[in-house]
């Protein structure tokens, strides 16, 4: 495993959003007070080390099932966000950069709405231009089943999947479409298999 340092390129601040009691936010979601600020890394996994993701499974903003199995044998950026999360907000065009550019490639991105309300959750993908879809995790259960491998510590944070369903690459906080690439395009030439 290789976690990236604060002062390698890939740093990017973060807010740490405490999963395991997910209450960091739940007295006043709409303004994301009482969050801590994180630590910015960024940790990537050799293939040996990659447990395979769990089995993620809802409907997304519009009410229709969506599952990470739909997406099997292609490289999946999980994006776990809120409309009332700043950082999600100074995120969203760089996601919708990098999924536009890998459309087609072999790459999907998924967003992970937590917390939230329909109707913001709606409000933001239509204000952003976010095209891909996100699944629907209003009490934070698909989160938690990430616990075993590389579990989303703050809102926002990106989890990569590899081409065989391994968790590969984990972000704690915002970031940039350099850093989204730099963990995609390593896996997209990867022949490896995953563990699990």
């Amino acid at each position: 495993m290789r976690v990236l340092p604060r002062s390698t390129s890939l740093f990017v601040p973060v807010v740490i959003f405490l999963v395991l009691g997910l209450s960091a936010c739940s007295s006043a979601p709409e303004t994301g007070a009482g969050f801590v600020s994180g630590d910015g890394s960024v940790t990537i996994l050799e293939p040996a080390q990659r447990q395979i993701a769990p089995s993620a499974v809802g409907v997304d903003l519009n009410g229709e099932p969506l599952a990470l199995s739909d997406f099997s044998g292609q490289v999946v950026v999980l994006n776990v966000w809120a409309s009332w999360c700043a950082p999600c907000r100074a995120e969203a065009g760089a996601l919708e950069e990098v999924a536009t550019q890998f459309d087609g490639k072999g790459v999907q991105f998924i967003g992970l709405n937590t917390r939230d309300s329909q109707a913001a959750a709606q409000a933001f993908t239509r204000n952003y231009g976010v095209t891909y879809p996100s699944l629907v995790d209003t009490d934070g259960r698909i989160q938690l089943l990430f616990n075993d491998s590389l579990p989303p510590q703050a809102i926002p944070s990106t989890i990569v999947i590899d081409q065989q369903g391994g968790v590969a690459a984990r972000a704690l906080g915002t970031v940039t479409a350099a850093t989204l690439r730099a963990m995609i395009e390593p896996l997209l030439e990867e022949p490896g298999t995953s563990s699990g």
